[in-house]
């Protein structure tokens, strides 16, 4: 097998891109139970936000024509956060209100409270010191008017988008069907956390990493199997698997070993197969395969190499990209970051290393490998402990403190 292909990280991306399309279906969701979901069409603010002129502060709504220092006003009406009151106020006159209530429509400007001294039946006020004209004051529309598009097709709804959302007036959003989404782990070594360990085995940890990591990027995840080195049982596992998924991602048996099922099974069995040395540590061993399944549906695979962060860094850099791809949305890019330790990286390919991040005093974001083996693919305590990945490029021989490198946090 010495003669696989060595790919770039970017030739390898665009062989998986080419595995997939843009899925067509989608559902009306509830708002309340969109979380996770991409949106399939932008949302339209169904009112102003804010959808009449309030007051940013507790304190009194008057008219600047009255602003003097010094100056007493009669308080005629309260006015809480609301409330459906519109008091009229003539010349002399003011309204006690409290942040975010409706500003009277005889009212143009609110006076902190702390800027006045309130007598002591509070049916008075005197002016100590006076804002400007129009302050703290927050207009009709001032975020955005009714019919605007606040979120586009693509995104992927949060908290934060989801209460835009709400705020403006949106209960229903149209998103991306969830992509269903088969996991398989494969190696007769592995076994459920919680018992004894014999020589040769290990508890396993990829099945449960990419089903919760799958999840949390949006898919459905259908199944989630643990797989032994037998090309028959292997093979009937992934037929179960295959039958109502749009992807299978397997982690494990990829390499040029005699024990590798993946690539064995793939390379005999699949409609098409591809099996890669990508230039990166860790993750050189990839994959990718069609399945034709029994029920006549063409399935895509995308396997990984099986050490745990090898994994990680994979599903990082090339499964999110491909459910990116499905559900028609932006993968986010590379930032710059600074070295904030030094570390020597493999020579001739690529690293990505789990990094820990902090922001100094100027905004820059400084990393370090949260590891003193960086990116070694073993190292599952390495992604656990991490905020992101730093890419190095295979022309650098040496990061020293102060270096720029790429960074990006996981998504």
């Amino acid at each position: 097998m010495s003669d696989r292909l060595k790919l770039s990280v970017e030739d390898y991306m665009a062989e998986l891109l080419e595995l997939v399309r843009a899925i067509e279906e989608v559902n009306v969701a509830p708002v309340a139970d969109a979380a996770g979901r991409t949106l399939a069409q932008p949302v339209v603010a169904a009112s102003d936000v804010p959808i009449m002129a309030n007051s940013a502060m507790d304190g009194f709504a008057v008219h600047a024509s009255d602003l003097s220092v010094g100056a007493t006003l009669q308080v005629v009406a309260d006015v809480p956060a609301g409330s459906p009151l519109d008091p009229a106020m003539g010349t002399g006159e003011c309204s006690r209100i409290m942040t975010g209530a409706p500003v009277p429509s005889d009212a143009d400007t609110i006076v902190p409270v702390e800027l006045v001294e309130q007598s002591p039946d509070r049916s008075r006020i005197i002016l100590e010191e006076i804002p400007a004209p129009g302050a703290h004051v927050r207009g009709a529309g001032e975020d955005f008017v009714g019919g605007a598009e606040v979120l586009p097709a693509g995104i992927v709804l949060g908290a934060r988008e989801l209460g835009l959302i709400s705020a403006a007036g949106v209960s229903e959003v149209t998103v991306v069907r969830r992509p269903r989404v088969a996991v398989l782990a494969t190696g007769d070594e592995l076994r459920p956390p919680g018992g004894q360990l014999e020589r040769g085995q290990i508890f396993e940890s990829n099945g449960l990493f990419l089903a919760t990591a799958l999840a949390a990027a949006g898919a459905d995840v259908v199944a989630r199997l643990v797989l032994p080195d037998d090309d028959d049982e292997f093979t009937a596992g992934l037929e179960r698997a295959a039958a109502d998924a749009d992807l299978v991602v397997l982690s494990g048996g990829v390499s040029v070993g005699d024990h590798d099922v993946v690539r064995i099974v793939l390379q005999s069995r699949a409609a098409t197969s591809a099996f890669r040395h990508v230039l990166m540590q860790p993750g050189k061993p990839q994959g990718w395969a069609v399945w034709k399944t029994e029920n006549g549906r063409s399935v895509p695979l995308v396997a990984l190499p099986g050490n745990p962060l090898s994994t990680m860094v994979s599903f990082e850099l090339f499964v999110t990209a491909v459910l990116d791809r499905m559900c028609s949305r932006t993968t986010p890019g590379w930032q710059s970051a600074v070295a904030a330790s030094d570390w020597t990286p493999p020579p001739g390919r690529r690293q990505f290393v789990p990094v820990m991040v902090d922001v100094d005093a100027t905004g820059q974001q400084r990393v370090r490998p949260v590891h003193r083996r960086g990116s070694a693919s073993h190292m599952v305590s390495a992604a656990a402990q991490s905020d992101g990945l730093a890419m190095v490029e295979a022309e650098t021989d040496h990061v020293a403190a102060g270096d720029t490198v790429s960074f990006r946090r996981y998504q």
